[in-house]
Parts: C-alpha cells; structure tokens; sequence
C-alpha cells in the first residue's frame, strides 16, 4: 500500500509539474499542437495545461486517486499524437533534439501502464 501511495504522489508530481509547464513555457508546447485542431495552439496549450493539473491533483488526492489515475492514463493516451507531430516537427534538428523527440513516443505506453496500475490498486470509494 505505501508503495502504491508513493507511486501515485510520483505520477501526481509529474502531471503537476507538466501542468505548470504549459504556463511557464507555453510557447514550447504551442508547436506541438496538431494544426488539425481548430483554434488557437496557445488555448490548446493551456487547455492541456488545465487538464494535466487537474488529473494531478485527482491523483494526489486520497479520495480521487483512482478516477484521477483513470484520467491520467486517457490523459496520456490524447497527448500522444503531439508528441508524433513533435518528433515529426524535429527530424531536421540536431541529432540530440531528434533522439529526445522519438525517445517521447515508447514511453507513453510505461506512462499508460503506470496510471492504469494505480488506478488498480486503489480500492473504489
């Protein structure tokens, strides 16, 4: 059980800081947006920005922890094609930028799997 409430204040940690992320530095996620979305990247960037904070707190909050897990795992799952479009976007960068961009893409699969198992172990409410 600790190690499951270590891991969820892990995850939560991550969303929170990636949450924070899209305001400090919007203009980085800007470019990641597919420009398939209607709108504006910037109101895509914040809107991702909200949702990631929210599902952090979901899942840092004892009573929430498995919707906010739940979430998570769907969070992880809607963001994958910017990340596609971003490693796309970066294949004429310098090779580091590159490798960064096409590293993103196989861990989404351990970031689905990592919500998915706390959202298990959490017994419903």
């Amino acid at each position: 059980m600790a190690a499951s409430k270590n891991s969820a204040r892990l995850l939560a940690g991550l969303l929170l800081t990636a949450g924070a992320a899209h305001f400090a530095k919007p203009r980085q996620f800007d470019a990641t947006v597919p420009r398939s979305l209607p709108g504006s990247p910037r109101t895509w960037t914040y809107a991702s920005g909200v949702a990631e904070l929210a599902v952090g707190a979901a899942v840092a909050a004892p009573r929430t922890r498995r919707l906010g897990a739940l979430a998570a795992a769907a969070l992880f799952t809607a963001v994958f094609p910017a990340n596609v479009k971003m490693a796309y976007d970066w294949r004429h960068r310098p090779a580091p930028q590159r490798a960064a961009a096409v590293a993103r893409l196989p861990l989404q699969a351990p970031l689905i799997l990592w919500a998915l198992r706390i959202h298990r172990a959490e017994q419903p409410r």
